[in-house]
């Protein structure tokens, strides 16, 4: 091809060869991107898995960030309209439908949702099941019980013992998001962060996680309701990857959203892999959470 020749784009009548295996479509939980995957994505790919993740609206690089998120002082950080107060819930379900479609030629698709990502994840194999083959859930929100994240966030199973429950600034309803401070200054706010989400990740090293995440979750994200049909999500075999010392999505919280996800689909019960540790295990090992991922396979 000359230099100034026109280059053949990619389309889906020239696909290439099938591939072989299951690919991983990775959804990030709140406040995070698809990088967070990253260290996951080359376990994963050792263990010859293909995985895409996703960065759901408002989130990676293109996530907006306060005015006065990186001034002195942060002026207006708790109460600044979030730009991403109007990302709907929809929005962030289609982006993975988007993903999942793009990934359906390979023999099997494995949805993977973190946390708050469960929501997305969970609107978008609704909407799509023919797109997905089987779902799992590490340590995220499962609707098929309560219709909304929050009203789990606020069952006694979770507010007993969770950490983190202070870190939120201002009123996220006026604000349009679920706003933390991934730029504060505080030691004792930082260590907060630190040991709700990432409290097996040593101090020393927190600092390259803590900073990378965004400030924004969008309020719609855990407060929509899901209705999820037994026809249509109830139909896909499902896996939970249960953290057993979460300070963020406690062990009490996720045990309560099998169980009744499990009574209201009866059909096709959760398979449950235990997972040692806390909330992130593809910061604090990713290896094992790659192999938990890929098990049976």
């Amino acid at each position: 091809m000359s230099a100034t020749s026109p280059r053949t784009p990619l389309t889906d009548s020239h696909p290439g060869p099938v591939p072989s295996g299951t690919v991983f479509v990775l959804v990030h939980g709140a406040w995070h991107a698809s990088w967070q995957w990253a260290s996951t994505q080359r376990a994963l790919a050792r263990l010859g898995a293909a995985s895409l993740a996703v960065d759901l609206p408002g989130h990676g690089f293109e996530a907006p960030l306060p005015s006065g998120l990186l001034l002195p002082g942060q002026p207006g950080l708790a109460t600044e309209k979030s730009a991403l107060a109007g990302v709907t819930l929809e929005e962030c379900a289609e982006a993975v439908v988007t993903a999942l479609r793009s990934v359906r030629r390979y023999p099997k698709v494995a949805l993977v949702s973190h946390s708050a990502g469960g929501a997305p994840a969970s609107l978008a194999a609704e909407r799509a099941p023919e797109l997905v083959d089987e779902l799992i859930h590490l340590s995220s929100f499962v609707p098929a019980g309560r219709p909304r994240f929050a009203d789990y966030l606020t069952s006694p199973e979770q507010t007993a013992t969770a950490r983190g429950q202070g870190l939120m600034l201002g009123d996220p309803e006026a604000i349009g998001a679920f706003r933390i401070n991934p730029c504060s200054a505080d030691p004792a706010y930082v260590e907060e962060l630190r040991l709700a989400f990432y409290d097996d990740v040593p101090a020393e090293s927190f600092a390259r996680w803590y900073r990378a995440l965004s400030p924004d979750l969008p309020f719609a994200v855990p407060t929509t309701p899901i209705t999820l049909t037994r026809e249509r999500w109830g139909r896909i075999p499902r896996t939970f990857i249960r953290c057993a010392e979460d300070w963020a999505c406690t062990p009490a919280m996720q045990d309560l959203m099998i169980a009744e996800a499990d009574a209201a689909m009866p059909d096709r019960p959760f398979t449950v892999r235990p997972l040692p540790g806390g909330h992130s295990p593809f910061a604090a090992r990713p290896e094992e959470l790659a192999a938990a991922l890929t098990g049976g396979r």
